[in-house]
Formats: C-alpha cells, structure tokens, sequence
C-alpha cells in the first residue's frame, strides 16, 4: 500500500512537472509587415506624422532593436530566411521575387520555425501572405491550373497545422485564399490591372477576395485563431506566424481609414497596419495570454516610397500617385539612403520591437546588428529546443539582448543582399557594397562584384554618403575575405 502511495505521488509530480514545464513554455506570435520602412513608425521617428499608437505601445512595453536587418530587400528572400535560419541566395533564386504561380521554394527536407516548435509542442500556425510557392495542380492541358485541386507544397508541409494565406504579395495573381492547402472559393473573376496607387496585375480572382477587406479579413483569420486556442483548457503553446499584406502596393487603405493621417492612401494604410497590429494585442489581453506570449514586430523590407529633397517637386501628398514624399512631409525610410530593393540601408534596416511580459524590460532598446534569420535560433533558444543538425545555418540567437545580457559570443558578420543580387556584408561599424551600386532600385544600380566597392562608416554616415574604402582599405579588403569565407560555408 505504501509503495502504490509513493508511486501515485511520483507520477502526479511527473506530471504536474510536465504540465508546468508546457504551460511555462511561452506563446510566439510574430507579425511581418509588408514593406514597412523604419521611419513609418513614430516609436523609431518621432518626426513622423503618421499615429502609430499600437506600434508604439508595443515598442514602450518591451525592446525596440534599432539596428535590425532583413537579409534581402526583397520579400520572397527574406521569408524564407525568417522561416529557415538561412540566406535565400543559398538556394536557387539568387535575385527577384516569386510570383503567385510559382514552384515552391523551401525544400520539403529542410527544417523550419514552424516544424521546429511543432516537433517540441507547440501548435503552429500561419495567417497572411505567404509568397514562397504553394505548388498549384496543373490542368489536363498542362499550362493551366486546376484550383480545384489541394496545393501540393504549402505551409503544411512545412510544419504549419494551420493555415490561411494568399499565394503572394496583393498585388500578384491569382487572388485567392488558400486554406489548410484548399482554395476557399474559385476564381471565377477576372481583375483588372490597375496603376498606383491601387497597383494590380490583371489575373483571375475569387468573389470572397475583396482587396480593401484583405488585411481586415485576415486578422479576423488570426485573432480567431487566438481565440480558439484560448478556449481549450488543454491548449498547448502557439506560434503564430501573421505575415500582413500591407503596405504593400496595391495601396488600398479600408474607407475606415481613408484620408485620416493627411499624408495620401500611402500615409493611411500604415495607420491601418498599426490598428490590425492593435487588434491582435487586443485579441492576446481579451484571450488572456498576453502574459506569457513573446510579440515580435518587423518588415520584409524598406518602404517602397522614395525621397525628395527638392521642395518644388510633387509628391504622394500633392498628388495620390506619386510614389515619393517630399522629406519635409514624411521619410517612410528614415534618413537612410535608397528604398526598397537597394543594398544601401532603406532596403534592409527595419522596425523590430519584441515584448515578452516579466522577461523583457518594459522601454528597453538594443542597438546590436541582428537579422531576421536571428528568428528560428532565438526562438530554439528560448523553448531550450535543438536545432536540427544542418538547420538555420544563418541564425544566431538573440535571446541574451532580450534579457539584457552580453551574449556568451559575437554575432558573426551579417550578409545583406539587394533584389538585383548585390551583396554587403555588415560588422560592426562598418558595412561593406561588393558592387558599384545599388543593386536595386535606385541609381546607378551597378552591377554586383563591379568595381568600385564602397565602404561605410555607419556609426559616423547612416546615410551612406561618403564612401571610405580608399582610406579604410585594410578594412575593406577584411570584409571582403570574410564575406567570401561565410558565403562558402553552409
């Protein structure tokens, strides 16, 4: 009797330990924006004139980064950099974007965030913009698609049991919603192409697809998954992955938020970002998890919205479709040099802002290099999860600057890498262009590897404006080799 007594204690303590040791295990939720610049947001530009209350809430209630990085400056690259740990340009596209048809391209093998965190309890999920290939079934007549038919490669197979997303970015056909790997309903509808700011390429669409109703439609999609997961007692901790689609082009701001800010459609749809990032803060406290959930907020990449200084030329304000701001109205990209796409700073320097309540200091800032890869070893780290041998080769965790700590090593060099297949590698104060220009959008693009390289102190240039690689040419050449030692590794 005594032994069967000591025995039923062990297993209850077993037990409550396992019980305590999930319920401890904290909630992920991390929200992408699409095409964000650093300075959109008033926590990061106080001159800016766009209200970001939420953002900025969320900033004051845990860490805002100030030297965050994306590895590309382009969408597709750095999506799959956040979900893998590792460079796109190690995998087969080596510039550009996917499109909405496109083959998929995370390799079914390779480890991910989600299938991480799934394979250590955690139910995972993925609401928004997905833009790495879903593998659409081809018709009969081999040059169509059946969307009849499930997709074949999507976030399921890669380790998300839920899943509700559009193929690409808003802008790119076919405009439909794919759910658990099924479309929601069929494209029976053609869109028309239209110019920006409400920028469309012509392709079929589905009569649930409303463009202005999107972002509001998807986070209903998140904040009932938060809901949802609330309702069981039982509940295992989440991820959340909630990649929006704004404010991507097409700039299509709900009338709700129509003409609010007085800075254009543009100026407007970031107000509607910062209110959807509002709803699922909402959603967390109303749920009652906020407590034990890490938020991390970021962007794919710089604002798409160029900069002016010349007073005399029109902009978004004076005229809805012009893609540029004066700099006395609003600098979408702070004082950073270029825009999205480019290599210089406004392609990759991003808003990042993490809040994990009792365990990041409330109105803390890091200013240490990190990147978006940094994700997937950050989150292993905090859920004491091991990597997969062979997995997020590029991800380094940042888990002691969240704790206020010195990390036990250096982060290694970041690699930056432009839409047109620039590279720069980034070490401390300096930052290093292998390539004669942007390798984007702005001019001259330059071409990758082309002489003149231009070197930076960034501590002293932010903007990039006087290139010391003559001077500083020990430094340079320094980065150049060891770009080229981790570009060769895996």
């Amino acid at each position: 009797m005594r032994y069967k007594l000591i025995r039923l204690i062990s297993v209850t303590l077993v037990l409550a330990t396992g019980l305590f040791s999930e319920a401890a295990s904290p909630n992920i939720v991390c929200i992408l924006a699409d095409d964000m610049g650093y300075g959109d947001v008033h926590a990061l530009n106080p001159d800016s004139k766009i209200p970001t209350p939420n953002l900025d809430r969320l900033a004051s209630e845990g860490m805002k980064f100030t030297d965050a990085h994306t590895p590309s400056a382009v969408c597709t690259p750095t999506r799959y950099g956040l979900l893998t740990g590792r460079y796109c340009w190690r995998s087969r596209l080596k510039r550009g974007v996917l499109n909405g048809y496109s083959t998929p391209l995370i390799e079914t093998e390779r480890a991910t965030i989600a299938s991480l965190l799934k394979s250590h309890g955690y139910t995972t999920a993925i609401v928004g913009k997905w833009h790495l290939g879903l593998g659409f079934a081809k018709a009969n007549d081999g040059n169509t698609f059946d969307f009849e038919k499930p997709v074949a490669h999507g976030p399921k197979e890669l380790g998300f049991d839920f899943s509700y997303v559009i193929p690409a970015s808003l802008d790119f056909p076919p405009y439909v919603f794919v759910r658990d790997g099924a479309i929601t309903e069929l494209p029976t509808l053609t869109q028309d192409s239209q110019k920006f700011p409400a920028f469309l390429r012509k392709g079929p669409r589905s009569p649930d697809f409303v463009m202005d109703e999107c972002l509001d439609h998807l986070v209903g999609q998140a904040t009932g998954f938060l809901k949802t997961h609330a309702s069981d007692a039982q509940s295992k901790p989440f991820f959340l992955y909630f990649p929006l689609t704004a404010p991507h082009k097409p700039v299509l701001p709900h009338s709700r938020f129509q003409e609010k800010t007085k800075l254009g459609p543009y100026g407007d749809f970031v107000f509607q970002v910062d209110w959807t990032v509002g709803q699922v803060m909402k959603a967390l406290e109303e749920y009652k998890l906020a407590e034990n959930t890490i938020v991390i907020y970021t962007s794919d990449n710089g604002s798409f919205m160029y900069r002016t200084d010349n007073p005399n030329e029109s902009d978004h304000v004076d005229d809805k479709t012009q893609q540029r701001y004066k700099s006395s109205n609003h600098k979408a990209n702070y004082v950073f040099r270029g825009t999205k796409a480019d290599i210089w700073e406004a392609g990759h320097h991003v808003p990042f802002f993490v809040r994990w309540p009792s365990k990041v200091e409330q109105g803390s800032k890091c200013d240490q290099t990190i990147c978006l890869t940094d994700i997937m070893a950050t989150a292993a780290d905090v859920t004491e999860a091991k990597l997969p041998d062979g997995a997020a080769p590029d991800s380094f965790s940042f888990l002691p600057l969240l704790q206020g700590k010195a990390p036990k090593e250096t982060r290694p060099a970041v690699i930056h890498h432009s839409s047109g297949g620039m590279f720069a590698i980034r070490e401390g104060k300096w930052k290093l262009v292998l390539g004669n220009g942007s390798g984007g959008r702005e001019k001259p693009s330059g071409k990758p590897f082309q002489k003149p390289y231009a070197l930076f102190d960034l501590s002293k240039d932010i903007s990039e404006q006087k290139n010391v690689a003559e001077e500083f040419s020990e430094v340079a050449a320094r980065l150049e080799q060891k770009y080229e030692e981790i570009r060769a590794s895996e």
